[in-house]
């Protein structure tokens, strides 16, 4: 029995559920004009057993929802059809059924509040997207039934509206989230759903709601505008006090309040709109921006007081309540006139945008005439509030058109925006200018005019304003920085460049700030044009690049500051011949000027070549210029040249601001070795070549990809065996010399620890072969270009090369690395040796000194020995003064006296200078194999150590030992080896050399020897100073000794020695103080007889010395 009652139950259900399907497709499907006809007829009762007809379904319906409310049973079936129906048939006409259905529903109070609180509830029960949808739909057409119905039946809509808004309220929260949930991005901008957008209206319709009054309940036609004006200036600052009935306005002082506790859920809805607007409708997007700022400020100067909620007991109470209620009051006030501005989809705006317009032109005029910008006893400025919600909502208007309809609007009202706009330029007001500032570039720039007489007329408003914008630009203000931005704007957008010559005069006006404002404007003008695909004339740069070049001689400060932080931004080679002449000005100031914008545009464009090229072309350019100022040329090349050590300033700034080398150095060493005379070219790498180390290969690769390339026409070369170019005065010659010593110049711009890397295959290719398979005569082929140092060596020792380039090119080979460099150049010595080959042998010499520069390892000692053997051999030949002979022998010298340094400055010798043992003995020279050998030369005329070589050559002397002109040359190394010893190797050398030629001038017997040997300790004393102290009584010695006993030339030698000591410093004056009594009585008796006249003048001259107190 009770499963029967249940079936019949569920059978029950069933029926009804259909029956009531049936019931709303029925009204929903009616026409609205039927339908309300059966409403109004629906007193009557059919008492019809079947639902076929409207009135009979009104029936059912009614019945269906009563008892659904007094049973408390869901709703939904209701609800959920005409949540289907408005979402399908939205937006056409005749389709308002669902609204005429609730209308008439809410007609009892009881039913009314029962299906909007279902209505409510569904929002958040349902998660069906479709139904959020159209949920949205409805409540938004629901809210706006009361303008939209004009039904002549009793309005339930109407009767209940506030109790409608009191319960829908509590949806806010949950299309806030929806709303922010339903945003994506999308090429970097955030975008809305089409749920999002109708949640956002939804939003907007039912705060719109809220702050619906009995004041402006329609809106204004034109003739009465001007009183529009006064009433929405009254609202926006709070001064309406609409006249309503006490049951009115109780309600909208709580619907005042609700609107005030959704304050947050409004800024975040202003936030979103902002973000879905900003890139596809900017102006209506700052327009949201600038409500976005009103309600923060709303916010932050009212929400810190207690509400109607959360009374307190304090004594101010009351007070803060009056602040209080303002604040509400203004939030209520102005929010109905911007939520009508802020929704997404609404057309109806479009139908009487005309009066909204001219109420708001209106009142920005009648605020702007007749308020000044005083401020009020409590703070505030009189109408500037005004003025700024008129622009606002003029803002908000504009900017929602499409530009089809903006060109339309401003063909009708463009002179008159403008000329309101214009006005509110000189406000001291920033948002009331900023305001301004984006409604007149909108309106005035960016409109689109289409037809010829529209683009005519656009041209004719603008070219109208740009007069009195030019008059703003007198003063430094919040003015004329808008004005800046707008002249600019219009600068790039007027092809005919009459504005731009405008400004361009304006740089030359004698007011200052007119000159500062010029420059801001090219400044904007430059950017504008960088954001955009539509570039400046190539005429129009050219002038703005002359006129601010002239700006660097300004008299101000700013100005030429702001001119060098411009100029970067200019095409270079517009600017930079003149820029480069400015930087050699002979007037300070403008020097300075261009020295900042030089530096300024080499760090903009710090990675293009071509920047650098126009630079150095600039430069050259300038040094073969007649117009060089002569403050500015080199004095110690004649004035043919520029001071380049001002552009190392340069330089030195911008390699700062390099990142990436690699594209910058190889096109910079293929310039270098397309213009090799360019000789600012080499002083610009020289500058950078710790950069050009760091990217040491590429430099190698270009280089000996250039020289692979390179041939030598021998027809330079006057005979056939000869090795020397002899022509001087052919361009072809010139141009030869150049090509070929171009690369070995770059080469030469490295640091020395380039040289070091030994597994670079472009350096040393094939000679670290010699080194792998530890080859004992280093012997390499020089004609295999397969690296960069075969190549250096082909040009130092090859047949025919120009003497410059030759001694370049063995100049760089000393700066191989030692394990490369020795084991082949010895080998390339000996051989020269023996062939007798002069041309070599210096270079070898050359390449071998400039190593001994670069430092020593005492490693290397048996290779040294092979070089000294092929010099010892060089030596013994004959020669005359200044032959070829005479001038490798030279070479011979200071190679060994090169030798003896970087043996003597080893940190072994120098740390046992000091000891006694060495010092009494001399036993030092055995760490200088090289210094023992020449002074057992100079003593011996032979080495205890080594043979003499076999003396077969012609050119040798043939005698048992060697002869005096050998010995001599050990001297002169020794000499040449005392010019050339540094600091730290003089104690040492000292230490090494005098005791063994203060011994040599006892013993030898030969008259030359000994006077050079007296030479050689003169050279000791004089150069290396104070570290003869131990040895000075034994050198006084020597002097007085060969003073009284020795040949002239001895005591010529003797009386230099003692010069020196004489000329000494303290200490060894001291040392040596009572010799120097011996001294002035031999030095007086030779000042008279001795019978030499140079001696005798000399000794004279030393007596003086010694008798002068």
């Amino acid at each position: 029995m009770e499963e029967e009652e249940i079936m019949w139950k569920l059978d029950s259900n069933s029926v009804e559920s259909a029956t009531i399907g049936r019931v709303m497709s029925t009204l929903l499907s009616s026409r609205p004009r039927k339908l309300q006809e059966a409403i109004f007829r629906f007193g009557s009762n059919p008492h019809q057993t079947s639902v076929s007809s409207s009135d009979e379904s009104l029936w059912f319906l009614n019945k269906y929802v009563t008892d659904a409310v007094e049973k408390k049973d869901s709703l939904d079936q209701i609800l959920v059809p005409m949540i289907e129906s408005s979402l399908k048939y939205r937006g056409r006409k005749h389709s308002n059924q669902p609204m005429i259905i609730l209308n008439w529903l809410f007609q009892e109070k009881l039913l009314c509040k029962a299906l909007v609180t279902s209505l409510a509830t569904m929002i958040s029960r349902k998660e069906d997207r479709y139904i959020a949808l159209g949920w949205c739909t409805l409540v938004r057409e629901l809210l706006e039934v009361e303008i939209t119905m004009t039904q002549p039946t009793k309005n339930g809509v109407s009767e209940n509206y506030y109790a409608l808004l009191e319960i829908l309220c509590a949806c806010i929260p949950r299309l806030t989230v929806i709303m922010c949930d339903g945003s994506g991005l999308q090429d970097g901008s955030e975008l809305p759903t089409r749920l999002s957008v109708a949640a956002a209206d939804c939003f907007l319709a039912l705060t719109e709601a809220l702050t619906r009054k009995t004041l402006l309940s329609k809106v204004p036609s034109r003739n009465n505008a001007s009183n529009s004006v006064v009433a929405l200036s009254r609202i926006a600052e709070n001064k309406v006090e609409p006249v309503t009935t006490s049951s009115e306005a109780s309600n909208n002082v709580e619907l005042d309040w609700l609107l005030w506790d959704h304050l947050d859920e409004l800024i975040v809805l202003v936030q979103k709109l902002v973000a879905w607007n900003r890139k596809s409708r900017p102006l209506y997007a700052k327009g949201l921006e600038q409500v976005l700022k009103w309600l923060e400020e709303i916010k932050s100067h009212y929400g810190n007081f207690p509400d109607e909620h959360h009374k307190c007991l304090s004594l101010s109470w009351k007070t803060d309540k009056k602040i209080l209620k303002t604040g509400v009051l203004l939030l209520s006030s102005c929010w109905k006139h911007y939520s009508r501005l802020l929704h997404l989809e609404d057309h109806k705006i479009s139908q009487h945008y005309k009066d909204l317009l001219e109420q708001y032109l209106s009142g920005i005029q009648f605020y702007t005439e007749n308020c000044t910008e005083k401020r009020t006893e409590n703070g505030d400025t009189t109408g500037i509030e005004t003025r700024k919600f008129f622009l606002n909502c003029l803002s908000l208007l504009l900017g929602r058109f499409d530009q089809q309809q903006f060109d339309r609007i401003m063909l009708e009202y463009g002179i008159e925006i403008s000329n309101a706009l214009l006005s509110q330029f000189h406000s001291a007001d920033e948002d009331v200018i900023e305001g301004s500032f984006s409604i007149f570039k909108a309106a005035v720039f960016k409109a689109n005019y289409s037809s010829s007489q529209s683009r005519s007329t656009g041209t004719s408003m603008m070219d109208s304003v740009v007069p009195s914008l030019l008059d703003l630009l007198n003063e430094r203000n919040v003015t004329s920085k808008a004005v800046v931005m707008l002249v600019a704007e219009y600068c790039f957008i007027n092809t005919d460049g009459h504005c731009l010559q405008e400004i361009l005069k304006l740089l030359d006006s004698p007011n200052a700030l007119q000159r500062t404002n010029a420059v801001d404007v090219v400044r904007e003008l430059i950017r504008i044009s960088s954001d955009s695909v539509h570039v400046l004339s190539n005429s129009m740069w050219q002038d703005v690049a002359k006129r601010l070049l002239e700006r660097l001689a300004d008299e101000e400060p700013e100005i030429r500051s702001n001119t060098s932080n411009l100029l970067p931004m200019i095409d270079p080679s517009l600017i930079f011949p003149s820029l480069v002449h400015l930087f050699y000005s002979s007037d300070e100031r403008v020097c300075l000027s261009a020295s900042d914008a030089l530096i300024a545009v080499l760090k903009y464009h710090s990675e293009k070549h071509e920047v650098i090229f126009m630079l150095l072309d600039s430069l050259s350019n300038l040094t073969q210029s007649l117009d060089i100022p002569d403050s500015s040329r080199d004095k110690g090349q004649g004035g043919s040249m520029l001071d380049f050590d001002k552009v190392r300033m340069l330089i030195a700034e911008w390699s700062k601001s390099v990142k990436d080398w690699k594209l910058l150095i190889e096109p910079l060493i293929d310039k270098m070795l397309a213009e090799p005379s360019n000789a600012n070219i080499v002083k610009f790498l020289s500058h950078i070549s710790e950069h050009l180390a760091d990217n040491a290969d590429i430099v190698f690769s270009r280089v000996l990809l250039h020289m692979k390339g390179q041939e030598l026409d021998k027809s330079f070369f006057a005979r056939p065996d000869s090795r020397t170019c002899t022509s001087n005065d052919s361009d072809a010659f010139t141009r030869s010399l150049f090509d070929r010593l171009c690369p070995l110049l770059i080469i030469r711009l490295l640091p020395l620890r380039v040289f070091n890397h030994l597994q670079s295959r472009v350096l040393y290719g094939q000679c670290n072969e010699v080194l792998l398979h530890a080859s004992k005569n280093g012997d390499i082929d020089m004609n295999r270009h397969d690296c960069v140092a075969t190549l250096l060596m082909n040009r130092a020792f090859g047949k025919f090369e120009f003497e410059d380039v030759r001694k370049l090119a063995a100049e760089l080979c000393g700066r191989f690395h030692p394990k490369v460099l020795f084991p082949i150049i010895s080998s390339q010595l000996e051989h020269a040796a023996e062939s007798q080959d002069i041309l070599k042998i210096k270079a070898c010499l050359f390449c071998i000194c400039t190593s001994l520069v670069r430092g020593w390892d005492p490693k290397f000692c048996n290779v040294l020995l092979k070089v000294r053997n092929s010099i010892e051999k060089v030596l013994l030949w004959r020669s005359l003064e200044g032959d070829e002979v005479s001038k490798a022998q030279h070479g011979c010298i200071d190679c060994l006296a090169l030798m003896i340094c970087a043996e003597v400055q080893t940190p072994e010798s120098i740390r046992n200078s000091s000891t006694s043992e060495n010092i009494v003995a001399g036993k030092m020279c055995s760490r200088s194999p090289t210094l023992n050998y020449v002074i057992s030369q100079l003593m011996h005329g032979k080495h205890e150590f080594m043979s003499p070589p076999k003396l077969n050559s012609k050119t040798y002397i043939s005698e048992s030992s060697f002869p005096l002109p050998f010995r001599i040359c050990m001297a002169n190394t020794l000499i040449s080896a005392c010019q050339k010893i540094s600091d730290i190797g003089r104690e040492p050398f000292a230490q090494m050399t005098l005791p063994h030629l203060v011994h040599s001038i006892e013993v030898v017997r030969d008259q030359e020897i000994r006077a050079a040997c007296i030479q050689v300790v003169f050279s000791v004393v004089y150069h290396v100073k104070s570290a003869v102290l131990p040895f000075a009584p034994d050198i006084l010695e020597v002097a007085l000794k060969s003073l009284r006993e020795g040949s002239e030339k001895e005591k010529m030698a003797g009386a230099k020695l003692m010069a020196s000591l004489m000329a000494s410093e303290d200490p060894i004056l001291e040392c040596i103080s009572e010799g120097l009594l011996e001294a002035r009585s031999l030095l007086s008796v030779m000042s008279s007889t001795d019978p030499s006249p140079d001696l005798r003048q000399l000794c004279k001259k030393l007596l003086v010395c010694l008798t002068s107190p």
